[in-house]
């Protein structure tokens, strides 16, 4: 009898132990508060498949006992895509070299990409004497495979290259050409050997195996058996990566959740959509889009709310670096999606730098800096009252 006695005293203290432990230890954050982790719907084999991508993009750091350089920028993905939210001003991108759509002059040298680090024994880059550039901040990477996914025909439908309908907003695609190693989508509409780009600030890059090769190659130094090249002279090298580990982070990169709207039920959260929708801020962050047919089963036929049509837009000259990619004007860019904008501060050190190159310091500071195509919006903006600019500002901070 005392033995069991015992036994169930040992149980009790063991149980009011681990109670005990788990009030004291903080729990993890919600879901909505956080931009990494996987998509839902993912067979255990695609979870296995997902965990081996996240050690190649946040485990990986790359020296020059593993391939890094001889120039690069960062050593490792996570570098620029901290928690796999928005670069801030230390890891910011230089592209420079393109003016207009006849294409990058200065590749020779070291173009499109400015590779200001370098092992030692070695000079980082310099912008050479004429050529124009742009500060590229890296973007979140959350939910890149639904971008994927989307059909051609749905952006299309979305383009008004004419400004058709008369209301000054003229979305358009950047056809560009595709890699040969690009696996072409189904449905994929081709213009005098050109496909519509939906990667990068101006949409230049076909999918995300093109966007992670040259991630790779162009960031790091690091070569690849699709980019078999070294950027410090041209010259064709061996591969330091594999392409199982190119294509586990591809797949990584695919099935990333989505963000999640916080405050959803809050009144002025739903009010400042309204807004948002009236001002005509929608018709170029257009809140939902539907994907197509997919090889992930979880990112096939789904709807979500991304807040982009992903095409080009004339933002006037303020916004105009000079330089450009593929086919867009050097004052086009993509629209950028507003999904997780509001938790773009956990990456970037507390503070807000968006835009492309990450000169607005607030959300109300990058509206005012909307020109061009936005510029009718921007004004709308600007007649609102007090209370419907904090309701509109609560909506986007919601996303």
């Amino acid at each position: 009898m005392k033995r069991q006695l015992s036994v169930i005293l040992f149980f009790i203290s063991i149980v009011s132990l681990y109670v005990s432990c788990a009030k004291l230890m903080p729990g993890g954050p919600a879901a909505d508060e956080v931009l990494d982790g996987p998509l839902e719907g993912l067979t255990a084999e695609q979870k296995k498949r997902f965990l081996k991508g996240d050690a190649a993009f946040n485990d990986e750091v790359f020296s020059s006992g593993n391939g890094l350089g001889p120039l690069f920028v960062a050593s490792s993905c996570a570098t620029c895509h901290a928690g796999d939210g928005k670069g801030h001003p230390f890891t910011t991108l230089t592209r420079f070299g393109q003016r207009d759509s006849t294409g990058n002059r200065f590749l020779h040298l070291g173009g499109p990409q400015l590779q200001q680090r370098a092992l030692p024994g070695f000079a980082g880059e310099q912008i050479p004497a004429g050529a124009t550039f742009s500060k590229f901040t890296p973007p979140a990477n959350t939910g890149l495979g639904f971008f994927e996914a989307v059909t051609d025909a749905t952006l299309l439908a979305l383009a008004d290259e004419n400004d058709a309908d008369a209301d000054g907003i003229s979305g358009r695609p950047n056809w560009v050409h595709a890699r040969p190693y690009s696996a072409i989508r189904n449905g994929s509409v081709i213009v005098n050997g050109k496909y519509i780009g939906r990667f990068g600030k101006k949409a230049a890059v076909y999918d995300l195996l093109q966007q992670t090769v040259n991630a790779y190659n162009q960031d790091m130094g690091i070569n690849s058996s699709y980019e078999p090249f070294n950027t410090y002279d041209g010259q064709e090298a061996d591969a330091e990566v594999s392409n199982q580990t190119v294509q586990d982070l591809v797949f990584y990169l695919q099935t990333l959740k989505v963000p999640l709207q916080r405050n959803q039920n809050d009144a002025a959260v739903i009010e400042g959509k309204n807004v948002f929708m009236n001002i005509n801020c929608g018709k170029c962050h257009v809140p939902q889009l539907q994907t197509g047919p997919f090889p992930i089963e979880a990112i096939s036929y789904k709807t979500f709310f991304p807040f982009t049509d992903l095409l080009l837009h004339d933002m006037g000259p303020g916004l105009d670096d000079g330089y450009t990619e593929g086919n867009a004007l050097s004052s086009e860019w993509r629209t950028p999606a507003l999904w997780g904008l509001g938790l773009s501060a956990n990456s970037q050190g507390g503070g807000l730098f968006l835009m492309h190159d990450g000169r607005a310091k607030s959300i109300e500071e990058a509206i005012l800096m909307h020109g061009g195509e936005a510029e009718q919006s921007k004004q709308g903006f600007k007649q609102l009252n007090n209370e419907k600019k904090i309701q509109l500002l609560k909506f986007l901070q919601s996303l």
